[in-house]
């Protein structure tokens, strides 16, 4: 992530060293910018009876679901399939259409978003955007895009992008990805909204591997920045394990800041809770997911 490359300088320097709740994001996801019977009467004879109160019920029955043609999930002409836009070559032009999930941040005229449709998701980093068309992105809603496809140390995302608000209106429910932490086929869930269960809260430790302890020696849950070098406000880093692995999360502040119900669980973990998380599914040189829900197991 940019955020975390302008640590690493500055590290180096110094030793000469793309709505959140408890329950509810380039070139980075850290973005260094400031994510629904009628039967006929008994004169009706029984087999033409019965075929029409089927007809019937089968319209009444269409009419309450919920269908591809419902939600826009039905790809414009010249649009890609994510199948598609996953095999093209990275520098490529790329015109996909997809469903907002969550806003990152809006800088200078443009936006950073998360998006996913019925088959995949998709990082947009500082796409151009008008404020006031920034407004309009309202999660659910339905837009084309047309950028360049980049990879950012693993992740893969859209960069020069322009949209078009299309219609069709759809919000992808949390995959449970817990099973995969580990496994080669986590990234091919790279950018979803996925879910996390019953993981455990562990120290945060030093670059030597030596939990960080606060003023009264106790064993910190989680840092302002990667190295603990920042403040309230910035990105949030807190370890989790499961299955004798450990991982490290974000809570990405231009996405979930410090007024947010996300923000402030993390903030009041303890090293050792039990937690369930929601959140996109971000990559950095490996699993580096943006929460945006903790809930501590009661």
């Amino acid at each position: 992530m940019k955020k975390m490359v302008s640590y690493l300088l500055a590290g180096m320097l110094v030793f000469a060293c793309v709505g959140c709740g408890t329950t509810p994001a380039g070139n980075d996801g850290s973005s260094d910018v400031p994510s629904d019977t009628q039967s006929e009467s008994s004169s009706t004879p029984a087999e033409e009876s019965t075929e029409e109160s089927s007809e019937e019920s089968s319209e009444e029955s269409s009419e309450g679901e919920s269908t591809p043609e419902d939600t826009g999930a039905a790809k414009s002409e010249g649009v890609m399939t994510y199948e598609e836009y996953m095999a093209a070559e990275l520098d490529s032009e790329v015109v996909i259409e997809a469903y907002v999930q969550a806003k990152q941040s809006w800088y200078e005229d443009k936006a950073t978003v998360y998006a996913q449709d019925e088959d995949g998701a998709y990082f947009i980093y500082q796409m151009a955007c008008s404020e006031e068309d920034y407004g309009k992105l309202v999660p659910g809603t339905k837009i084309k895009v047309t950028g360049h496809k980049t990879e950012w140390s693993g992740e893969v995302e859209i960069i020069d992008a322009t949209f078009e608000i299309a219609e069709g209106n759809y919000m992808a429910e949390a995959l449970d990805v817990t099973s995969l932490l580990g496994t080669d086929e986590l990234i091919s869930h790279q950018n979803e909204f996925v879910s996390f269960k019953g993981m455990t809260v562990e120290a945060k430790k030093d670059a030597e591997g030596n939990e960080v302890k606060d003023a009264d020696g106790n064993s910190v849950a989680f840092l302002y920045n990667w190295d603990g070098s920042g403040q309230e406000g910035d990105d949030l880093y807190f370890d989790v394990s499961v299955n004798g692995q450990t991982y490290t999360f974000t809570v990405e502040s231009y996405l979930c800041d410090k007024t947010t119900d996300v923000y402030a669980a993390v903030q009041a973990l303890n090293v050792g809770d039990t937690i369930d998380m929601e959140g996109f599914l971000y990559w950095y040189n490996g699993v580096n997911p943006h929460i945006t829900s903790v809930t501590v197991a009661q």
